[in-house]
């Protein structure tokens, strides 16, 4: 059997081929958008920190990442209750933890447990107090 229109079947056969081609142009033109746009970052960068002596290329400025604010807390102990109890709390009542006295309490970063410590009393400032670190998770460190 013959095909009796022989250059519509070539034209089929051409088509899937100029399509990827079309197709790797594109990501062409998006890689050189996203080029342009981090240069352009990377010089918006450059101009608030003074441009002198910031190399460029990736991690070239690590005052941006370390100068992100993370929330810290120290989870002096928690406990559970009904929902019926918690409403029925006044002032002056005292909530009992599943901590003791003396036993570590934990730091979280972000909501990740990332280290242990013990309460101390401030040396500049009794009236205040302050956590000492005694344990610092291994498994947090180097990411």
């Amino acid at each position: 059997m013959t095909d009796p229109n022989p250059t519509a079947a070539a034209q089929e056969d051409e088509a899937p081929i100029e399509a990827p081609e079309a197709a790797a142009a594109e990501p062409a033109a998006d890689d050189d958008q996203l080029s342009k746009a981090i240069e352009e970052l990377r010089g918006v960068l450059n101009e608030e920190d003074g441009g002198d002596n910031v190399p460029s290329g990736a991690g070239s400025n690590p005052g941006i990442i370390l100068g992100i604010p993370v929330e810290v807390q120290i989870v002096l102990g928690s406990t559970e209750m009904p929902v019926s109890e918690l409403m029925a709390l006044q002032k002056g009542a005292t909530v009992s933890l599943n901590r003791r006295i003396g036993e570590p309490v934990d730091v979280m970063v972000n909501g990740r447990k990332i280290a242990k410590g013990e309460i101390t009393v401030l040396e500049d400032d009794p009236s205040r107090f302050g956590i000492k670190l005694t344990e610092i998770n291994t498994a947090t460190r180097g990411r």
